[in-house]
């Protein structure tokens, strides 16, 4: 029946209640009533498809309203801006108007009682082959760890924990070599979306065939803070700091301290290579070099050089104006048992009062 009547729902669509069709026609195939929950960029993308699927006749949603938080968030602007029904956080009681719910990047545990409200219960779109990198941060954190092949995982979603629930589908992708977080972050966001609609589309089998996830082979992947920027030279390499900035640079800077206070390093350019007037000696991690014909400082850490093209002292300096203005003059008033003066400094080779005046700046 619910086949056979939906051109008709088509046309009527626009002509009256339809809460009376809607009954008549509950069944477990789409095209679904969906509640939408979601805050961020990455989320858009598949209320975007939902969005285009609503507004064609035949498709697999019948109806669709959105919750996101109050602030001025990307889902919340969409749907406003595509006169989707809003709703804020925390949601009130919905008496069963809703057949399923889609959760994707919204960053609040739903209680059980709203879950049970969902006949097919609610979805997650999520970045990562899960068990791999539960929690707020897959992609940055897919990024940082130089995972090699990633994905996304279409899941139901549990009360009481995040990303535990049973998978319905996943999709592998393989990660481009040297790409950013945004990049890949983007490219997962599209893969999601299409792998949700077509999880949509057979969604009563995809229940049927669900399965727990594997109890080894999780890993946690927090939040992103400020901390995870501090450099420390001897610790790490070049690979790592490539892929630390790769991940989090577009959001926080990568620090270092500077003669007691801390510089923000920019512009990153990887790996570089050193000529030494002196091979005999071994430079020590922190050692700053300027290469005039490239415009780079390159710093030493614990296996090699990595080179900048802009710092952030008091205000954005080239290589050349760090070089000239401040490292050069420095350099000239060193004396023998100065042998911090002109070495970048890890965070772990500061006083606390350091420590405190460079989180000051």
């Amino acid at each position: 029946m619910r086949t056979a009547c939906r051109s008709v729902l088509c046309r009527l669509h626009h002509c009256g209640p339809l809460a009376v069709w809607r009954r008549l026609l509950s069944s477990s195939a789409p095209p679904w009533r969906l509640l939408f929950f979601g805050s961020d960029q990455f989320a858009v993308e598949s209320l975007k498809l939902l969005t285009s699927d609503r507004n064609s006749c035949g498709g697999i949603v019948e109806s669709l309203e959105v919750v996101s938080l109050s602030a001025d968030i990307p889902v919340r602007r969409f749907a406003q801006q595509n006169q989707l029904p809003l709703h804020s956080w925390p949601l009130g009681d919905q008496h069963g108007q809703f057949d399923v719910g889609v959760v994707v990047s919204f960053g609040c545990l739903l209680q059980e009682r709203l879950i049970n409200k969902f006949p097919y219960g609610i979805l997650n779109v999520h970045p990562s082959l899960l068990p791999r990198w539960r929690g707020p941060a897959p992609v940055l954190h897919t990024i940082m760890h130089g995972d090699t092949v990633t994905g996304v995982t279409i899941m139901q979603i549990h009360p009481h924990r995040f990303d535990v629930g049973p998978i319905l589908t996943q999709e592998l992708h393989p990660v481009p070599e040297n790409c950013t977080a945004d990049e890949l972050g983007a490219t997962l966001a599209t893969k999601g979306a299409h792998l949700l609609m077509d999880t949509l589309r057979t969604l009563t089998e995809r229940i049927e065939n669900k399965r727990e996830q594997s109890r080894t082979g999780a890993t946690f992947a927090p939040k992103i803070h400020k901390s995870m920027s501090w450099m420390v030279w001897e610790e790490h390499t070049c690979d790592q700091i490539d892929r630390l900035y790769r991940a989090i640079g577009s959001r926080i800077p990568l620090r270092t301290i500077w003669m007691g206070s801390t510089i923000k390093l920019l512009d990153f350019v990887g790996k570089c290579h050193i000529s030494l007037s002196d091979e005999r000696r071994e430079p020590v991690p922190g050692s700053v070099s300027y290469l005039k014909e490239s415009n780079t400082l390159a710093v030493r850490c614990k296996d090699g050089w990595v080179g900048f093209k802009t710092v952030l002292l008091k205000k954005k300096l080239t290589a050349a104006d760090f070089y000239n203005g401040y490292l050069h003059q420095t350099m000239k008033t060193v004396t023998p048992h100065q042998t911090a003066a002109g070495l970048f400094i890890s965070s772990k080779g500061v006083t606390e009062a350091d420590q405190m005046r460079g989180k000051s700046r």
